[in-house]
């Protein structure tokens, strides 16, 4: 793998960790907020939990495995798995959102699936 695709992919990873805590953190304690919405109000706490707990452990997997390079092919997975995660909630926030705009989940959640993708696929095919 080249040095800027590895580069590339470190601030990727970065930037999808940082943004995939914060999503998960938000959806464990805040459902509250989450309720509000059509698509929060579409599952139950209970789902959003177990969704918000995927997002913190594979935030933290595209991290550490590559850096400690222990295990480092569990970052791959984490990605290709938020990955899925990402589009499978844009399925239902295309479902219950009514506008597009600028803070519609959907928008966010494709781009974050796209990206994690990215990293999922630099990752495992920049591997001899």
């Amino acid at each position: 793998m080249t040095r800027p695709m590895n580069v590339l992919l470190w601030i990727v990873q970065a930037l999808l960790a940082l943004m995939y805590f914060a999503g998960g953190a938000y959806k464990i304690f805040s459902f509250g907020e989450l309720a509000k919405m059509p698509a929060g109000a579409a599952l139950p706490q209970g789902a959003w939990v177990a969704i918000g707990l995927l997002e913190m452990v594979g935030a933290f997997l595209l991290i550490v495995p590559a850096a400690t390079r222990w295990k480092p092919m569990l970052t791959p997975i984490a990605a290709a798995v938020l990955a899925v995660e990402s589009f499978t909630l844009a399925i239902l926030y295309a479902r219950y959102s009514l506008e597009i705009a600028a803070t519609n989940p959907l928008i966010w959640a494709v781009v974050l699936g796209a990206l994690a993708a990215f990293v999922a696929y630099g990752r495992s095919a920049g591997r001899p």
